[in-house]
């Protein structure tokens, strides 16, 4: 059995993994960890729904964690790991990070972006980044794993097939994304409600959200050459879900159908990579609270446009399910255990 440790669980992700991991048979879920509990707490307490499981969450002890797991996945705020990877990788533990802080490969740039020192240079390049389809065998290696955020999840990987087969441009993308409020936390969740009706509305309109350095940075090393996109997030008042847009100017003459085979072709073997027929449009109800993620393939024929639409669930697939998926293949797991 994989001796388990999740730290941050009083969180959307950390709730997510609990949820997923209860129900892998190759797991025992050894320490769950709040950054900020000070004394030990029934698991029923925070989450009486998972009371059968007879669990307690404990404070952060480092100590603890290093003797009782085999790999400890971080749902910490960003720059919140720099505290704890270092100590769990000396250590010999596989660690998974759903934040930040290892994804951005250079340290400048991820210091301007989230206004904090980078005080985990060293680790950085020790660091895959964790697009399951796209670096599997590297995973496979991995002893840290910077899991990739929900946005760059639907994006990389409905973008990937068309820009390995050069089929688009590398200039002028532009991504329209729509995400459940669940992705801003359980204290933007909290503000949302309180403050305004449900409603849809975008936010850091500009160039100013956080994952854009991060989408940069993998679509610039699939083009091999230095990428800038327009990017707009927006809320949708759902709990969780997510669907982006993305829009690449073609760079040669092709068909939807023919495009539609060669991603078909690409994800082949990839079972939570769903390429929808022609005709077919993916949706958020599609996929909520699974791991998958679908892909509709369209063209604007006027303005020579590819038109890629993703789905998925932002807590799952672009979150706790994809470290899961992660956590398999790290430890020569079928890539679906404890997924389906």
């Amino acid at each position: 059995m994989i001796r388990v440790g999740i730290i941050g669980i009083t969180g959307y992700t950390g709730e997510e993994l609990l949820r997923i991991l209860s129900k892998h048979k190759d797991v025992q879920i050894a320490v769950l960890a709040g950054r900020s509990t000070s004394s030990v707490r029934d698991l029923k307490d925070i989450y009486p729904k998972y009371e059968s499981l007879n669990l307690k969450c404990v404070p952060l002890n480092i100590e603890q964690i290093k003797k009782e797991t085999d790999v400890v996945f971080l749902a910490l705020p960003h720059a919140v790991a720099f505290e704890v990877v270092p100590a769990l990788i000396e250590a010999g533990k596989k660690v998974i990070d759903l934040s930040a802080d290892f994804r951005i490969k250079d340290p400048d740039t991820y210091e301007r972006w989230y206004g904090v020192k980078h005080t985990g240079k060293e680790y950085i390049k020790a660091a895959v980044y964790g697009l399951s389809e796209i670096y599997t065998e590297d995973i496979k290696k991995a002893r840290l794993i910077a899991n990739p955020g929900c946005y760059p999840t639907t994006i990389l990987l409905g973008t990937a097939p068309a820009i390995k087969n050069s089929l688009v441009k590398p200039d002028g993308i532009i991504i329209d994304s729509k995400s459940g409020v669940s992705g801003s936390g359980r204290k933007g969740v909290k503000n949302y409600y309180e403050t305004e009706a449900p409603t849809a509305r975008a936010y850091k309109v500009g160039g100013k959200h956080r994952h854009i350095p991060e989408i940069e940075q993998e679509l610039s090393n699939l083009f091999n050459k230095k990428i800038t996109v327009t990017f707009t997030p927006q809320i949708i008042p759902t709990e969780r879900g997510m669907l982006s847009c993305i829009y690449m100017d073609l760079a040669k003459q092709i068909t939807v159908s023919e495009i539609i085979n060669l991603y078909k072709n690409f994800y082949n073997g990839k079972p939570f990579v769903k390429v929808l027929d022609e005709g077919k449009l993916p949706s958020i109800k599609n996929v909520v609270m699974t791991n998958f993620l679908e892909i509709g393939i369209c063209i604007d024929e006027r303005t020579n446009k590819l038109i890629i639409i993703s789905a998925q669930d932002n807590l799952v697939k672009g979150a706790s399910g994809q470290a899961v998926q992660n956590m398999n293949l790290m430890f020569g797991l079928s890539e679906t255990e404890g997924l389906l």
